[in-house]
C-alpha cells in the first residue's frame, strides 16, 4: 500500500533465489478496521454502519414493542458498538461520515414507544444518550487520559508532547502541545485532534479512570466542532 504519494513505485522481496514483485493495495482490512491508502474513514463508516443496520433490522422484527429500558439494552448491547469498534483510530471528520453512523442511531431511537415523532435532540434526551459525534470526543479525552496517566501500557511520547511554555499551563499541568500539520488527514488523527479538547479541560486530577469519566459526565454534553446535524 501506497501512503502519500501516486508515484509509479515497484515492490519487491527475495523468496531464495526469486524475486516477486509485490501487488499493490488500495485498501486492506486489519484486526476489522479498513485501512485505505488515502487514509480516509469513509469504507469504515459505511461498512460499520451497514453492519449495525443489519442488527437494527433484526431487533425491529423480533420485537413489536420497544420501552426505554428495553432499547437501551438492546441498542448499548448489540448495536452501538458496532458503530463504536475502535473509533479512536479511524474517527470520521467529513460531514458525509459523520452522518452515516449518526443515521443508525437516528432510526434506532424512533423505535422506542413514544419517541418516533419527537425531534432527535429530544430522543436523545429522554433515553439519556449523546450524540454518536459527542460520544466519540467522550472516548478521545477518556483515553488521551488514560495514556497520560499510565493506565495504558504504552510510551505516551509516542503519542504526546507536553507542552513547555508556562504561559499555556494556565488550567492544569498536562497541557499538550499542538503541533502544525500540513495536511486535512494528519489533523484528523487522534494524538492531535483531542490536543485542544484536552487542554480545555478542567477535570483531569482525577485518580481513577471512573472518577475521569464522572467528573467528565458532571461537565455536561461536550461539544464538537460540528454540532449534531439537524434531522428527524
Amino acid at each position: 500500500m501506497q501512503i502519500g504519494h501516486k508515484l509509479p513505485t515497484r515492490y519487491t522481496m527475495k523468496d531464495g533465489s526469486n524475486v516477486i514483485e509485490l501487488e499493490i493495495t488500495e485498501k486492506e482490512k486489519d484486526l476489522r478496521v479498513y485501512i485505505t491508502r488515502d487514509l480516509k474513514s469513509q469504507e469504515q463508516c459505511v461498512q460499520s454502519a451497514k453492519k449495525a443496520q443489519s442488527v437494527l433490522g433484526m431487533v425491529k422484527r423480533h420485537f413489536k414493542v420497544v420501552n426505554k429500558e428495553d432499547f437501551n439494552v438492546l441498542y448499548k448491547t448489540y448495536v452501538r458498538p458496532h458503530l463504536e469498534y475502535c473509533v479512536q483510530v479511524w474517527s470520521p471528520h467529513f460531514k458525509k461520515d459523520i452522518e452515516c453512523l449518526e443515521t443508525i442511531q437516528r432510526r434506532a431511537t424512533k423505535l422506542v414507544k413514544g419517541l418516533k415523532r419527537k425531534p432527535y435532540e429530544e430522543r436523545l434526551k429522554s433515553l439519556g444518550l449523546y450524540s454518536l459525534q459527542q460520544r466519540r470526543l467522550r472516548g478521545d479525552l477518556i483515553e488521551t487520559f488514560k495514556i497520560l496517566t499510565g493506565k495504558e501500557r504504552v510510551d505516551s511520547r509516542s503519542f504526546f508532547q507536553l507542552a513547555t511554555d508556562s504561559h499555556n499551563l494556565r488550567g492544569h499541568s498536562l497541557k499538550l502541545f499542538l503541533p502544525r500539520c500540513s495536511t486535512t488527514v494528519r489533523k484528523t488523527f487522534f494524538s492531535t485532534r483531542v490536543v485542544s479538547h484536552w487542554n480545555a479541560l478542567h477535570v483531569i486530577n482525577a485518580p481513577t479512570v471512573n472518577t475521569f469519566k464522572n467528573r467528565l459526565d458532571g461537565v455536561g454534553p461536550l461539544s464538537p466542532r460540528s454540532a449534531i446535524s439537524k434531522g428527524k
